[in-house]
């Protein structure tokens, strides 16, 4: 475990502290909660990712951890925002830069007033997530049995998964203010099309040629597990600017939280840990589907960030406990 650790822990340890020397103790405080915020709610994420990357080679899962960290640090939790914001209010991206550099309350504000084309993208791309795990007809491991068992009947459905995430937009639309609808449908509508064009591809690329197809399906994996991060990052990343409007201790904290969670990606995967925790990929999944439900939530009325944290921990709890009783009693039942 050390290898997968130490190098993380220990830059975090020299950034933290360098905070609490630059900036003070209330600063380093929000650096560390901002990384456990990021970390509580990404980790169903580096589950999911740990079951992409798998089909990876080593080159791509390095740079997953070496060009993903500078992608996920500074595009989508730095970048992505700034262009959404600049789009909500029809600013240039630099001048929306120059807000968030010396005028972060203001970019704050603008960011909060972006929050329904934000959390309906999001939702909208990780509801998509959540479905298509569970709407499948080959799926035959179930963790909720009575659950899941019937909803990977209803995969046998062409496209369901795209009518029902549709359909909830649509209905989440009529509840938002007016001034919203059209924003809350639009983003949703980029969610689900962007899920669409990244599964394509990947799928497109992973068959293209047999001699080519793993260094392929790696860079379209990689581009998957990025637009993946980024549907996570905006929860968070509007959590953080309900913490501090500092951008060092937001990219800081969120920064180190994005590590840890590829560290634990690869952790998972080079330990096999899905192959043998059974249902840990079924919690995962469930607290996407939290996260997403939150997400659509809180266009409605605000949702805690320690709520939203809160269900995603639960579910992955409880998949470990359930896969540590099911080995149990499969080696009871083998010996």
């Amino acid at each position: 475990m050390t290898r997968f650790f130490l190098l993380p822990v220990t830059v975090s340890v020299i950034i933290l502290f360098g905070i609490w020397a630059g900036l003070g103790f209330a600063a380093f405080v929000t650096a560390v909660l901002l990384v456990i915020l990021e970390i509580t709610l990404s980790f169903d994420n580096a589950v999911v990712n740990a079951r992409v990357l798998s089909g990876m080679n080593e080159k791509w899962r390095n740079r997953f951890l070496t060009w993903g960290i500078l992608i996920a640090v500074f595009g989508t939790r730095l970048v992505l925002p700034i262009l959404i914001v600049s789009a909500s209010v029809l600013m240039s991206p630099w001048a929306v830069t120059m807000l968030a550099a010396f005028n972060p309350s203001e970019y704050a504000h603008l960011l909060e007033g972006a929050r329904y084309s934000i959390y309906s993208f999001g939702a909208a791309f990780l509801l998509m997530v959540s479905l298509k795990y569970f709407l499948n007809d080959a799926k035959d491991v179930h963790w909720f049995q009575v659950v899941e068992r019937h909803l990977a009947r209803w995969g046998r459905i062409e496209a369901i998964e795209i009518g029902i995430a549709l359909s909830l937009i649509a209905i989440i639309s009529f509840f938002v203010p007016a001034v919203a609808q059209a924003t809350v449908l639009m983003s949703g509508l980029l969610g689900v099309l962007l899920f669409i064009l990244t599964q394509g591809i990947t799928s497109a690329l992973s068959v293209e040629v047999e001699g080519g197809a793993v260094a392929k399906s790696g860079l379209a994996l990689f581009l998957y597990l990025e637009v993946l991060d980024a549907a996570f990052s905006l929860d968070s990343v509007i959590g953080a600017f309900a913490l501090t409007t500092s951008l060092p201790i937001i990219i800081a904290g969120l920064g180190i939280g994005a590590w840890f969670v590829r560290s634990i990606t690869i952790y998972l995967v080079q330990r096999k840990t899905l192959e043998t925790l059974t249902y840990l990929e079924h919690g995962a999944h469930w607290a996407i589907l939290g996260l997403a439900g939150s997400m659509f939530a809180d266009l409605l009325f605000p949702v805690p960030e320690v709520v939203t944290g809160t269900i995603g921990l639960a579910f992955i709890l409880a998949a470990y406990w359930s896969s540590l009783r099911a080995r149990k009693n499969l080696l009871a039942a083998t010996t």
